[in-house]
């Protein structure tokens, strides 16, 4: 007999031939266990009861075949007693052959008992099992050939290449339940007796299942199509299971799918190594049908529960925009801010800040006159205006009053054009007021009034609350308005010395203002070329 390999040698053959034998020559007696009980849960439905002995029959001699294939890998069991590995594969090729016979005997009989009651789902069903008994028997010669220890086969290399990605040590750095709503389940696999049995028995399940060979058409699908879960075969050709994982899992759209592992390695390092890359289950082959369904139970719920958390996530950051929204529809945002980080009461005293009060002329007469949806659409048209050349010019509106309008600058910020600015607005409303006019076929005109000096700002009121100013500033400005001309702009004589290097006042004269008694006034004319 010849020289066996050295023990280093042996190792690294054992660990490829459990990778080989279990991925290429399991499946097929998996599938043949598998059909075997969905073919015993279906005949007796379909008033064939009669089959069950021989399905039963079958079944067994499927998990002596199993049993047989996974007991090639333990040591002792491959040695006997004279060391003669000839003898030993005589034997094997025996002991495989048998179970083997037993299902193709008893499938064939049923086969023609179930063609002639007319069940053609279980002939589907018996043909399958029946096809992977078939290519069972035409492996076992390249089976018994791979078992002994100085076997050479290209598909141990193949699994070497990736026992030698899988098994090496992780950098430091790379770190019965009923059935379940249907989902949509992607199954990637290369072998197709795999595929079609987990195909198979979660479509008893409910789900919608769609099979994809290999790790490229997988990616593939999952680019087009939605699926709540992928159970992903690790050892494939091409594009490893391993690989696919990685890129879905660095793929922020498709982070959060979840992934259960499925394979014939049970090395914990590739259990390891495919938990930390983001899978969130890993399953041997071949799958307990009881347990993979409580796996797929439990990864399916869990990402319902991660959508649900996401969908109430988004409704309350959708609802906190809105609230947001309203609230700066009514409040400064500087103030909504301030409000935000926990003030509840906002007092403050501005030294310089500008005034801007303006009011519809006539208005009385116009609102007995127009009809009511008129009337406010034309205060919602020029209020309109109006706030949008406040956003423009950077003041703040304060608030209406019926027809009146208040604007004011330099409250919230510490620019020092804020006079210039306000009379750059109260120039446009002039204008604004005059086109809004034309476009409702209505005469309007507004009075407007302008004030610079101190105020106090704050909130008033925990029930529909504004903010508003006070003060001296605000007052001048209001009484210059009412004191005013239509379709001119008054201005305190304060606001004129500011701004006459600027802008081009003419003088009003001396007008006697409520409570305020003769008073200096500047009619606002334009800006200087």
């Amino acid at each position: 007999m010849p020289e066996g390999p050295r023990p280093s040698s042996v190792e690294r053959l054992k660990r490829a031939l459990l990778a080989h034998v279990q991925q290429d020559f399991s499946a097929p007696a998996g599938a043949i266990v598998g059909f075997a009980e969905i073919l015993l849960e279906e005949a007796p439905r379909r008033g064939l009861g009669r089959l069950a002995p021989d399905l039963k029959r079958i079944r067994e001699s499927g998990l002596a075949l199993q049993r047989l294939v996974e007991g090639l890998l333990d040591p002792e069991d491959r040695r006997d007693a004279d060391g003669d590995y000839e003898a030993f594969c005589s034997r094997l090729r025996h002991d495989l052959r048998t179970p083997i016979n037993a299902v193709k005997g008893y499938g064939e009989m049923l086969l023609e008992d179930a063609r002639g009651a007319g069940a053609q789902d279980l002939v589907g069903d018996l043909e399958k099992m029946l096809d992977a008994a078939t290519r069972l028997l035409l492996r076992i010669d390249s089976l018994v050939a791979f078992a002994r220890p100085a076997a050479a086969d290209p598909a141990a290399d193949h699994v070497m290449e990736h026992l030698s990605q899988l098994l090496r040590p992780v950098p430091e750095a790379e770190v019965e339940a009923g059935p379940p709503p249907p989902s949509r389940i992607l199954v990637v696999d290369d072998h197709i007796s795999n595929r079609d049995l987990l195909a198979r028995r979660l479509a008893r399940d409910g789900h919608h299942v769609v099979a994809a060979g290999d790790g490229e058409n997988a990616l593939s699908l999952l680019e087009r199509e939605p699926f709540d879960l992928v159970l992903l075969d690790l050892l494939m050709p091409g594009l490893s299971g391993y690989e696919v994982l990685c890129r879905l899992k660095g793929d922020p759209g498709r982070r959060e799918l979840p992934v259960i592992m499925i394979s014939a390695l049970d090395e914990i390092e590739s259990v390891v190594r495919c938990i930390e890359a983001g899978a969130d289950d890993y399953m041997p082959k071949p799958c307990d049908p009881v347990l993979l369904r409580a796996r797929i139970n439990s990864s399916l719920e869990r990402k319902r529960l991660r959508d649900r958390d996401k969908m109430f996530a988004d409704q309350l950051r959708a609802e906190k925009e809105r609230s947001e929204s309203l609230l700066l529809n009514v409040l400064p945002r500087p103030i909504v801010a301030r409000l935000q980080g926990g003030e509840s009461a906002i007092a403050d005293r501005v030294p310089d800040a500008t005034i801007l009060f303006a009011d519809l002329v006539g208005f009385t007469r116009l609102s007995a006159r127009l009809p009511a949806a008129h009337l406010v659409k034309l205060l919602n048209l020029l209020f309109s205006d109006f706030d949008r050349l406040a956003l423009r010019f950077g003041l703040e509106k304060i608030k209406t009053i019926g027809d009146a309008y208040m604007v004011a600058g330099g409250l919230l910020d510490a620019r020092g054009d804020h006079a210039a600015c306000a009379a750059d607005m109260a120039l446009a409303m002039l204008d604004a007021t005059g086109e809004a006019g034309q476009r409702l076929g209505e005469e309007l005109r507004i009075r407007i009034g302008m004030h610079t000096g101190p105020v106090v700002a704050g909130i008033i009121g925990t029930h529909k609350f504004i903010y508003d100013i006070w003060g001296d500033t605000v007052n001048m400005a209001s009484r210059l308005e009412s004191h005013g001309v239509a379709g001119a702009i008054s201005a305190s004589a304060e606001l004129h010395d500011r701004l006459r290097g600027e802008f081009l006042f003419e003088p009003a004269g001396r007008i006697d203002l409520k409570d305020k008694g003769p008073t200096e006034v500047y009619f606002l004319r334009g800006r200087r070329r």
